[in-house]
């Protein structure tokens, strides 16, 4: 049960890294378009928090907290292949100050897209 639990947290985490990366590429070319969907100010804010998240974890000098839940439920078990290949895409074998430094330099990123393509105002009530 434990195992299946910690598949659905893997497949939650995938989901969160494509919204991620999909935001860091869809808003400025969406900008550029003329894509209103980069403008929506909830969608926005959700996605500049979820890299506050990341960045502030990687500061200080934490695992995601998706990576600690899936650990602690698939508690070192075997793994089926799906999710050993997935598991590869996600987690690089990297010292934990190049992440941090990457996570920083993609939240800049985020915060600078704000500016640049900055959202519109949530809509007041009638």
């Amino acid at each position: 049960m434990d195992a299946a639990i910690g598949q659905s947290v893997l497949a939650l985490h995938l989901a969160v890294i494509a919204f991620n990366l999909a935001g860091l590429v869809v808003i400025p070319l969406g900008a550029k378009l003329g894509w209103s969907l980069v403008r929506i100010r909830w969608l926005r804010l959700a996605h500049l928090a979820s890299l506050a998240i990341v960045a502030l974890q990687a500061v200080l000098g934490r695992a995601c907290f998706l990576t600690i839940w899936q650990a602690d439920l698939t508690g070192g078990r075997e793994e089926p292949l799906i999710m050993r290949w997935v598991n590869g895409v996600i987690y690089w074998p990297l010292p934990i100050w190049a992440f941090t430094a990457l996570y920083l330099a993609v939240f800049a990123y985020v915060v600078a897209l704000w500016w640049i393509v900055s959202p519109r105002p949530s809509s007041g009530r009638r």
